[in-house]
């Protein structure tokens, strides 16, 4: 896994939905944490929304970091591989995609297994993930882990993507994680 060859796919991290989830200010921190470090390596990311309409948009906090240049893509559909999301992953030619969001054992999971389907390998670091039981979060980690997902953290799935001291931003993504 390196920068060139990553998307970071963020699923479903709604103003209507955030609030009804368990642990959701630890998951907007370290997912933040994570965005910054990964936006400071030029990983592309991609976002969806769950029904817009509904559960409102990409709360603030997430969608302020992200680049001008980052797609939001609708959806109803609970996977987030949607034919939208296929082409901006075939075009950007990533292997490996970070998957941040919720709902874990719903949206997050259904996503793991078609992109697992489909070949890529996929990163869900355990702390930009909840649901609305820690139960159901912690059986959707073990189904994805049983898709061979690799559930994994955000200081891993960064110094993964430095690869070397030496890298260029290797103190700004330091400084994220301390």
């Amino acid at each position: 896994m390196n920068p060139e060859n990553t998307l970071c796919l963020i699923i479903d991290i709604q103003e209507r939905l955030l609030p009804a989830l368990h642990d959701k200010d630890d998951m907007l921190h370290h997912s933040r944490i994570l965005i910054q470090g990964l936006h400071a390596l030029g990983v592309p990311f991609a976002v969806t929304e769950q029904y817009p309409k509904g559960l409102g948009k990409t709360v603030p906090a997430v969608s302020l970091l992200l680049p001008e240049t980052t797609p939001f893509i609708e959806k109803t559909r609970f996977s987030a591989l949607s034919p939208e999301t296929h082409a901006i992953l075939t075009q950007a030619a990533v292997q490996n995609i970070i998957l941040i969001g919720t709902e874990t054992h719903i949206c997050m999971l259904q996503t793991v297994l078609d992109l697992r389907l489909e070949g890529f390998n996929v990163y869900v670091p355990f702390e930009c993930t909840t649901s609305r039981s820690p139960a159901n979060k912690e059986n959707g980690l073990a189904q994805m882990r049983e898709a061979r997902a690799t559930v994994s953290n955000v200081e891993s799935i960064l110094f993964q993507l430095l690869g070397d001291a030496r890298h260029p931003t290797f103190k700004t993504v330091s400084k994220l994680i301390q």
